[in-house]
């Protein structure tokens, strides 16, 4: 059996060795936690089979929509539903913890491009 444990945020953040470069930080029930940071533009893209989590840890970002646009900050989160296409931006280094289903391409049905970024466990 697995041993429940605590982990520090800041510590796993510290760790991660550049922007748009997810981590995992733990994995629930076959979604992975992930860590990341982030500054400038993403891609535009989607997910068509999940949803995905974003909480703002410390910052700000702007999550793009082809139709209007959400500013968050940190202690606010966001659910993009799975199918519709986003794109984060961050004016300002942003901090934020994901919440997404294991294996999940970060660019989603995106191109590979310089942003696409297989998470790794620290």
């Amino acid at each position: 059996m697995a041993e429940a444990k605590s982990i520090r945020l800041s510590e796993k953040l510290s760790a991660v060795p550049a922007f748009w470069s997810p981590r995992i930080v733990e994995t629930v029930d076959g979604y992975d936690v992930k860590v990341v940071k982030i500054v400038g533009d993403f891609v535009w893209h989607s997910h068509a089979d999940a949803d995905e989590m974003f909480l703002v840890l410390g910052g700000s970002f702007r999550m793009d929509f082809r139709d209007r646009a959400v500013d968050l900050v940190a202690g606010e989160m966001i659910v993009v539903p799975r199918g519709v296409e986003h794109k984060p931006f961050a004016a300002q280094p942003c901090e934020i913890l994901l919440l997404e289903r294991q294996g999940l391409v970060n660019t989603g049905d995106a191109p590979a491009s310089e942003r696409t970024r297989a998470a790794e466990r620290i």
